[in-house]
């Protein structure tokens, strides 16, 4: 398996030829009808677009490695600007090759080039760059990401976690100290099942930055980047954005002005179940939706209106069953199998493998119900997460 970062320098570097050969095929297919397809012309126009090609490659590689295609309008700012920059680097290097004098009459001389002859050249590379060229680079850096690993991202509680926001229970006393033991406890867990835990940089003074499963869902080797419904929590996606870029994932996100939390996202195989309530509006889920058709998936959206996400209401088994507790589910039978469980806190599960998941210890009717459909069922203590409306999904994006 490549590292992320040898994957990230390949489709820079593909990406970048692409980007540059359709700009001189372009270029050269426009000059040679402007010469009226003379073939003896085609030399002199090779050789004039080498320069500017050359340049629209390496400049195409820098953008890339630093961030050109992390969202699609910056592909666009940075495909204009690489258009014209190796375009006026290439007029350079070919007057200099030919000793001209770099005079003001030249200088004129050039600027009258890139807005006659050079047009086509960097009007195509500025075109390229965010259309092929961002496609290119995704599908190469997808390649040979980490889909043989199960790896958990955590992040740790902050200072204020007794300040993070409630919305349908009443607030009660957090106790951080005990609740930094119980976040020990549930990451031990997690790495006791074979899965490496990664700890996102820490947020001391975002509430409820604990709650990480909320900032990002991964599908593969894709991961999208959400955009919180509480305005207070959107500065906690960065610190995400940043630890699933280092595990090599290709990032998507969804744009203002739709939202979309973590939490209202339930995978079960190729359907997605999306949780239309107070975090996740309905732009986020037509977002969400076109993002991930093309890696297979059909998004199916969910009312809720009764609990704080989708998933405080209702998670999955590994074999696809779905379960929740009937009091804060809107429709079970929006569910292909719908389960019940006896209490609210027994809605959650962590899938951990095909046998085994993980629940909290508040839930043991709901627990033993588990047990008896033949899981092996980890348990961990998670009440003061619980106090803020979290479970066991809430504290990790889980990369497999």
């Amino acid at each position: 398996m490549t590292s992320p970062w040898a994957r990230r320098l390949v489709a820079s570097l593909v990406s970048a030829v692409a980007v540059a050969a359709i700009g001189f095929v372009a270029a050269t297919f426009v000059l040679m009808v402007a010469n009226q397809l003379n073939a003896q012309a085609l030399g002199n126009i090779t050789t004039y677009l080498g320069w500017p090609a050359l340049s629209a490659f390496v400049l195409s590689a820098i953008a890339a490695l630093l961030g050109g295609y992390d969202r699609r309008w910056i592909a666009v700012v940075a495909g204009v600007l690489v258009g014209l920059v190796s375009t006026f680097i290439g007029e350079i290097v070919l007057f200099s090759t030919l000793n001209v004098t770099l005079s003001g009459a030249a200088w004129g001389q050039l600027f009258t080039l890139l807005i006659s002859i050079e047009l086509p050249f960097w009007l195509a590379v500025a075109v390229a760059f965010p259309t092929a060229g961002y496609a290119v680079f995704g599908a190469v850096e997808a390649q040979g990401g980490p889909t043989s690993r199960k790896i958990a991202l955590v992040r740790i509680p902050a200072a204020n976690l007794s300040e993070g926001l409630i919305t349908h229970i009443e607030r009660e006393a957090v106790d951080s100290e005990l609740a930094d033991k119980q976040w020990d406890d549930y990451v031990a867990a997690l790495s006791a099942a074979g899965w490496q835990t990664v700890e996102v940089a820490s947020a001391d003074r975002l509430a409820d930055s604990v709650f990480v499963e909320d900032t990002a869902v991964v599908f593969g080797d894709t991961a999208v980047i959400s955009r919180p419904g509480a305005d207070e929590r959107k500065p906690e996606v960065a610190g995400t954005e940043a630890a699933l870029r280092a595990q090599g994932l290709r990032l998507l996100r969804i744009e203002e002005p739709g939202t979309l939390d973590g939490g209202d996202v339930l995978k079960v195989g190729d359907t997605v179940y999306v949780g239309r309530g107070g975090r996740t509006n309905a732009e986020g889920i037509r977002q969400l939706r076109a993002l991930v058709a093309p890696l297979g998936y059909t998004v199916v959206a969910v009312p809720v209106t009764k609990a704080l996400h989708l998933k405080t209401a209702v998670t999955a088994l590994p074999d696809g069953t779905v379960i929740g507790y009937e009091p804060l589910v809107d429709d079970p039978r929006i569910f292909e199998r719908f389960l019940p469980v006896p209490e609210a806190h027994g809605t959650a599960v962590v899938v951990l493998d095909d046998e085994t998941v993980l629940m909290s210890s508040s839930a043991p009717a709901s627990v033993a119900l588990v047990e008896d459909l033949g899981y092996t069922v980890i348990q961990v203590d998670i009440s003061e997460f619980e106090k803020l409306e979290g479970c066991v999904t809430c504290l990790s994006i889980r990369i497999r």
